[in-house]
C-alpha cells in the first residue's frame, strides 16, 4: 500500500490529503467517506456525471453550478460540497476519481485497515468479498478493505493488489503463460 507520503506526491493525491486532513480535523472522515462513496457509485452509474466531471467542454462555474444542485439531491455532506466546489473552482474535477480512490486510502490506514484492490471478470457477491477478506486479513494480520473493479478482459479468475504484492490468478494470465510455455 501506498504510504500517507507516496500519496501526497501526486497532484490528487494532494487534495485528497487535503481533503482528509479537513476531515480528520472536522471529525467528519465518516461522513466524508461515505459521501465519496455515494458520489463514486453515482459516477459508475451515470453518463452525464462521469461527462460532468471529465469534460473539458463544461466551464469551471458550469461545473460547479451543476455539482451543487448534484450534491444536495445526493445528501453529501458538507465537508465533500465544499471540497467538490473547490475542485471545480480550480478545474481539477478530471482528478475527482483518482482524489476518491486516495482518499478511501488514507480513511482505512486511518483505521489500521489495509487496502486490497481486487479485479474480478464478474461483479463478486458479499460471500465472495467476505471469504476474500477474511483469506487476506489472515495473510497480513490486520482487518482488509477491498477495493473491487471488474474487468471482463481477465476472462476469470481474479487478480488482488495488496500493498506492493500482486497476486495475478486471472484465466487471461494462465492462457499467456500457456502460449509462452508452448512456444518452447
Amino acid at each position: 500500500m501506498e504510504t500517507s507520503g507516496g500519496i501526497r506526491a501526486s497532484l490528487a493525491g494532494r487534495y485528497a490529503s487535503a481533503l482528509f486532513d479537513l476531515a480528520r480535523d472536522e471529525r467528519k472522515i465518516d461522513a466524508v467517506s461515505t459521501s465519496l462513496a455515494g458520489l463514486k457509485q453515482a459516477m459508475g452509474e451515470s453518463a452525464d456525471l462521469r461527462a460532468l466531471v471529465s469534460s473539458p467542454m463544461v466551464t469551471r462555474a458550469e461545473a460547479g453550478k451543476a455539482l451543487a444542485a448534484t450534491a444536495g439531491s445526493m445528501n453529501l455532506d458538507p465537508v465533500t460540497i465544499n471540497f467538490l466546489g473547490v475542485l471545480a473552482k480550480n478545474g481539477r474535477l478530471r482528478q475527482l476519481g483518482e482524489v476518491i480512490r486516495l482518499f478511501e486510502q488514507l480513511a482505512a490506514e486511518h483505521r489500521g485497515e489495509t487496502t486490497a484492490e481486487v479485479i474480478s471478470a464478474r461483479p463478486l457477491d458479499d460471500d465472495q468479498i467476505a471469504a476474500l477478506k477474511a483469506q487476506l486479513g489472515t495473510r497480513v494480520g490486520r482487518d482488509i478493505r477491498i477495493d473491487a473493479r471488474v474487468d471482463p478482459t481477465i476472462l476469470g479468475g481474479l487478480v488482488v493488489r495488496l500493498g506492493s504484492q500482486m497476486i495475478d490468478a486471472s484465466i487471461r494470465t494462465k492462457l499467456n503463460s500457456l502460449a509462452t510455455a508452448m512456444k518452447g
